[in-house]
């Protein structure tokens, strides 16, 4: 028996790959099917089943396209409706992979048809349980992106403490614990930066799942600070449940070469500009009306929480030789419509001698120097982190809500814009940029270089 987590950083997702005699299972893949078909090829084995512990939300799975690629068996959990071929396994059902079983484990509360799946060895023992989005290391599922006008996230809190008191806690300790999700993710608020725990150490450090806690304890405690959830959840989970373009299709419209003019052409026409580059290369040149989302970052998840209808025609300016990362990365987020990429990148631009624009990039020292108490400075930290410090008449609009505030903001006056180390602020300089704000400062470094400025700072009392 082999067992293989596939995580994925930007996402903070884990895909799970089991082998026995010849057989495997796949647990949650994301949407490119190539790294499961490789593994099944290096260990001469048969995909067989790919099992899915709920509808995913934050990613698009790759499911469809993984069963019709191998004629594995897709299998959902109780409840679940899909709208194409699945096998809806009952509670408690076993499933032959060479010589090992997997059982499922019923358990309603971050969705109703969520499921965990029990990987029992060839001895007939509890090995390993794959708990999706249900438990997580330190923290437990939210509850609120299946509420419905019958079901509240209450209701389904309460779901969730049923079946992790009678149904996961009941495991022994030293069964392994496989999350669907680490540190970094939206699916939960108190993610641990590990990826493989056991039952045991849950029940000593999860908050959630302490000895004591009353049915009402636990519905308050995971229901209270939770911030909405991004746009794009809802819209992915619905992808997810009815199918989706084949990857193949999606990555070869995506990874045509363009022209300066053909690229000009479906610009004009509505195609929105992604810059994936590093931010100080962006702020440095790009064309007008460019949004920047950085590949090295959260890159996926800002995608979905800031460009709103997922069949937006991209049109992408990247990195050198990350143009097939750039389109995989949003396809595994609902974005399909990727039209190509600039050929020979910026460069080509500035020979056909188009115009570009630039954001002034200003240092800690520089900006305190002009730093004043009139000085319009926009915060797009998160509201935690704004409170534990910030530069005293700072304004804090998070990023993720940063469109829905442009109308209190002043098109004339300069604005500087930081976050904690520039990633955010970068995005957050081309939002403003491209809704025409004339004077637009990055803050370089953030919060990191102005702590050590002469900057005045309001910083948290420590209790």
């Amino acid at each position: 028996m082999i067992i293989e987590q596939l995580y994925t950083g930007c996402l903070a997702e884990a895909a799970y790959f089991i082998v026995s005699k010849g057989e495997a299972a796949v647990i949650d893949p994301l949407r490119e099917t190539a790294p499961y078909l490789a593994l099944a090829e290096r260990y001469k084995a048969k995909i067989k089943y790919v099992f899915e512990t709920h509808f995913h939300a934050d990613f698009v799975s790759g499911h469809v396209d993984l069963a019709q690629a191998t004629g594995a068996s897709i299998v959902y959990g109780p409840t679940a409706r899909p709208s194409f071929d699945a096998y809806i396994a009952q509670d408690q059902e076993l499933f032959t992979l060479g010589d090992v079983r997997i059982k499922v484990i019923h358990t309603p509360g971050h969705t109703m048809e969520s499921s965990c799946f029990l990987l029992i060895d060839e001895t007939g023992k509890d090995y390993a349980v794959f708990t999706g989005d249900t438990l997580f290391l330190g923290d437990v599922g939210r509850p609120d992106l299946a509420v419905k006008s019958d079901l509240s996230q209450e209701d389904l809190a309460g779901m969730l403490y049923d079946a992790l008191r009678k149904r996961i806690m009941r495991l022994d300790d030293e069964v392994l614990v496989y999350p669907g999700h680490g540190q970094g993710s939206a699916c939960g608020k108190n993610m641990s930066a590990e990826t493989v725990g056991t039952i045991g150490e849950q029940k000593r450090n999860n908050y959630a799942l302490r000895p004591n806690m009353t049915r009402e304890e636990f519905i308050e405690e995971i229901t209270t600070g939770l911030l909405p959830p991004p746009q794009y959840f809802s819209k992915n989970a619905v992808l997810n449940k009815t199918g989706y373009e084949n990857i193949d299709e999606v990555m070869a419209r995506g990874l045509k070469a363009l022209g300066v003019a053909e690229f000009s052409r479906l610009r004009d026409e509505g195609a929105l500009i992604l810059d994936t580059r590093p931010p100080d290369a962006f702020a440095t040149g790009f064309i007008p009306g460019s949004l920047h989302i950085g590949l090295d970052g959260m890159f996926a998840v800002w995608v979905g929480t800031l460009v709103e209808n997922l069949q937006q025609p991209i049109l992408l300016i990247t990195p050198e030789g990350r143009e097939e990362e750039t389109v995989m990365r949003l396809a595994r987020v609902g974005y399909d419509q990727t039209q190509g990429f600039l050929a020979g990148g910026l460069a080509s631009w500035r020979i056909a001698g188009l115009a570009l624009d630039q954001i002034p990039c200003l240092d800690a020292a520089t900006f305190a120097r002009q730093y004043n108490e009139n000085v319009f400075i926009l915060d797009v930290r998160r509201p935690g982190e704004f409170d534990a410090i910030h530069v005293q008449g700072a304004i804090n609009f998070p990023l993720d809500y940063l469109p829905a505030h442009l109308d209190q903001l002043d098109k004339n006056q300069p604005l500087y814009v930081h976050c904690a180390s520039g990633y955010r602020s970068m995005i957050a300089a081309s939002l403003l940029k491209r809704q025409e704000f004339r004077q637009v400062f990055n803050l370089s470094g953030g919060i990191q270089a102005l702590n050590t400025s002469p900057v005045p700072l309001a910083k948290a009392l420590l209790a």
